[in-house]
């Protein structure tokens, strides 16, 4: 069985390669990394290190191989050959990968292969399973159109698996190496698939993929939001730094709480079930071995300020449950304050707060008003993070 794996970084070798080759497919990775795509085709295999704060297991991950994303016969011959396939390149680079999976997907029509291929769009970004889909679909005549829409499945899923970046001494020794943590759950949504949905170890299609959505975005996402902005005040390096800060913790859990009781409301999920997973992400957070930086967590806070996203989306979720989420209002106005050097959305960020105001910005960037019981909170809190009092 042939599995094709668009994006041979974090997640590609460090979860769905895995997962892939796990359950018994042979794994073709597509990249531009010329040294790394180099040297899985060399190797046929990656190393793959799983670490906690008390244990490291090293695997070798195979069989795998690579192709340069340029050499566009070979990855549509690829394409040809699997039965399944994943992206996971960043959103800003599907529009350059779809005429080539489009030219794959014509190549199976040719040939007349009638075995479905389904890809799971691994990509931080809502509907992204869709969006690439029409993207794939510009590239196509209408017999090939009319091909992929019963042959081709475009499937949505949420990453939980945290995979940091691999300092560069590391990577010297080892060009394959990549470090996660064990955590292995992949839910995707039924709906995408066509036809038979295969059997991927740690996959699990969910039918209320929405509830998934809100989970990864508005507890995982939120709470590493909650301990990057507030741990940069603090001048921590490190993720774990933050969550050990006897000031911080409390927010944080009382955050994520809001979170959770507004996701129960908002879509009916069973709430024992929503904390056991709180539980076990604020363990995952104190994982020292990923070693996870603020500044990676924290970056592009107008990205992760916008409404729907991590911070005010959970927060306007909690909202309906009556309450005002006074602890969120501590993540949204520290990722407000968020401004480290070499980050240009947060030297932009404190550009335009600096030219138009903070309410003005609060409107602009969260789309949180001043006098909205809100936006009082966020502004209460972003006064008293530059003062320095105490926060809880």
């Amino acid at each position: 069985m042939k599995a094709i794996m668009f994006g041979a970084g974090n997640i590609g070798r460090g979860f769905l390669g895995q997962l892939f080759a796990e359950s018994g497919y042979q794994v073709t990775f597509i990249d531009i990394d010329v040294p790394l795509i180099s040297a899985l085709r060399e190797k046929q295999a990656y190393t793959l290190r799983l670490v906690t704060n008390t244990s490291t297991v090293e695997t070798h991950i195979a069989p795998v191989t690579g192709i340069l994303s340029g050499d566009t016969d070979k990855v549509a011959a690829a394409i040809g050959q699997a039965t399944i396939g994943a992206t996971a390149v960043g959103a800003r680079v599907l529009p350059h990968i779809a005429p080539t999976v489009a030219a794959g997907i014509s190549a199976r029509m040719q040939s007349g292969v009638q075995e479905a291929l389904n890809l799971i769009v691994c990509e931080n970004l809502k509907g992204a399973a869709s969006y690439f889909r029409g993207l794939v679909s510009q590239h196509l005549d209408e017999a090939a159109k009319a091909y992929m829409d019963t042959h081709v499945g475009f499937v949505d899923t949420v990453i939980g698996r945290m995979v940091p970046e691999l300092p560069p001494e590391l990577k010297a020794q080892d060009r394959t190496l990549v470090i996660a943590e064990p955590y292995k759950e992949l839910p995707v949504d039924r709906r995408g698939f066509i036809g038979t949905i295969p059997t991927i170890v740690g996959m699990e299609p969910c039918d209320n993929f929405g509830l998934y959505t809100a989970r990864k975005l508005y507890l995982h996402n939120a709470g590493h939001a909650v301990l990057a902005y507030l741990g940069y005040r603090r001048g921590y390096e490190l993720g774990y730094e933050a969550l050990e800060d006897s000031e911080i913790r409390p927010i944080l859990e009382a955050a994520l709480e809001e979170s959770l009781l507004g996701i129960v409301k908002q879509y009916a999920a069973d709430e024992a079930w929503l904390r056991a997973h709180v539980i076990d992400l604020i363990n995952r957070f104190g994982n020292r071995a990923l070693a996870d930086p603020v500044l990676r967590l924290g970056r592009d806070p107008l990205r992760k300020l916008a409404p729907n996203d991590r911070l005010v989306g959970a927060a306007r979720v909690a909202e309906t449950t009556g309450h005002v989420p006074m602890n969120l209002a501590w993540g949204i106005a520290a990722g407000l304050l968020f401004d480290a050097p070499g980050d240009e959305k947060a030297i932009e960020l404190q550009q335009r707060i600096s030219q138009q105001g903070i309410n003005a910005m609060l409107q602009e960037v969260c789309s949180i008003t001043a006098q909205e019981p809100l936006g009082q909170a966020v502004l209460q809190r972003y006064a008293q993070l530059q003062t320095g009092a105490r926060w809880v």
